[in-house]
């Protein structure tokens, strides 16, 4: 009677499961797990452009007038990937300070959050000596006449936070809507900010193509020093709304000046015959020296060249240094089906 009941349950249980749509599958073959979320293909993130993979000469593409030997070239290949068409700015990264406000406090602490991730406004006066930056101090993260223009007093460990709180953020809200999560938001490698910055023009001095810093109107092409103690001639004398020059072949704006830029990477002199010539990184836990790109509004030229190298220490917070996100793209290398 037992046997019979057994067999019975087991003939009954194949029954349901032909039911369930198992009956034209076939039998005993590897056919992946069920349950996975839909997938078709990875949207450009809100406020990213596309950057298609491809190969370039990384490192100087004019004199190295400092002599540095710290960016010799070397032909180095990127994989696919998205970046932030704009420096994070300051009502950008105000959302992300009321979120941890609100969500943070009780874990970590009112005064751990404000200390290590709040913008050191003081940094527009203890920069430089005897400079009147006591208006900025006050008005430059706060008002809103300031919300487009790019933060800075950010150090590297808070870019780097405000990359995972982005990344969390956004996959929450995937989730919530049954979608698959995102890659991660990240700073830039130092190899992916040079390959954006070019725009796809392999040996270009800087990112609008050409060798000159005036287009043929005469108009200057971003936010520097253009002289000695010429800070306006550009159209501001410090920092700049986001987006006010003409972008790069990618789309991609302030690639040089306004402000520099934290990147993923640790800094080393001898970082070219120390890294690989695919999708390189360099990690260095114990390296404080983070990598910034591109100059800012307080540099001369040189800095905003798309080869030239510069470092910053990775607790430092200036009034001259932010940062924008990069995002992985999860399919072909190359090509434009991820545009």
């Amino acid at each position: 009677m037992n046997k019979l009941f057994k067999l019975s349950s087991f003939a009954l249980a194949v029954l349901l499961l032909a039911g369930c749509g198992l009956r034209n599958r076939p039998q005993g073959d590897l056919v992946g797990s069920e349950d996975r979320p839909d997938y078709n293909a990875q949207q450009i993130p809100y406020g990213m452009v596309a950057c298609p993979g491809g190969t370039f000469h990384m490192g100087q593409a004019d004199q190295d007038i400092a002599a540095t030997m710290a960016n010799l070239n070397k032909q180095v290949t990127i994989g696919a990937f998205y970046m932030d068409e704009t420096e994070i700015t300051n009502n950008e990264y105000r959302q992300f300070m009321d979120v941890i406000l609100q969500d943070s406090v009780e874990v970590l602490g009112e005064d751990w959050v404000m200390a290590e991730l709040y913008p050191d406004t003081t940094v527009w006066v203890k920069d430089f000596s005897y400079h009147m930056g006591d208006p900025l101090m006050e008005y430059y993260y706060t008002h809103p006449a300031f919300d487009d223009y790019p933060v800075v007093g950010v150090d590297w460990f808070a870019a780097k936070y405000f990359s995972k709180w982005r990344s969390n953020f956004k996959n929450q809200a995937n989730a919530d809507n049954g979608m698959a999560p995102m890659p991660s938001f990240r700073l830039p490698s130092e190899a992916e900010w040079e390959y954006a910055s070019r725009g796809g023009r392999d040996m270009t001095v800087f990112p609008w193509g050409g060798p000159y810093l005036r287009n043929a109107k005469g108009c200057l092409l971003a936010n520097f020093k253009p002289g000695r103690g010429d800070y306006y001639s550009d159209g501001f004398s410090y920092t700049a709304p986001v987006a006010q020059y003409f972008p790069n072949d990618y789309g991609l704006y302030d690639m040089a000046g306004n402000v520099a830029e934290w990147c993923e990477d640790a800094y080393a002199d001898a970082y070219v015959p120390i890294t690989w010539d695919l999708n390189p990184v360099y990690y260095d836990d114990n390296e404080p020296r983070k990598v910034v790109r591109g100059g800012s509004w307080k540099d001369i030229a040189y800095f905003l060249e798309t080869g030239t190298r510069n470092f910053e220490y990775q607790d430092s917070a200036r009034s001259y240094i932010g940062f924008r996100n990069a995002m992985v793209y999860l399919g072909r290398s190359s090509g434009r089906e991820f545009r």
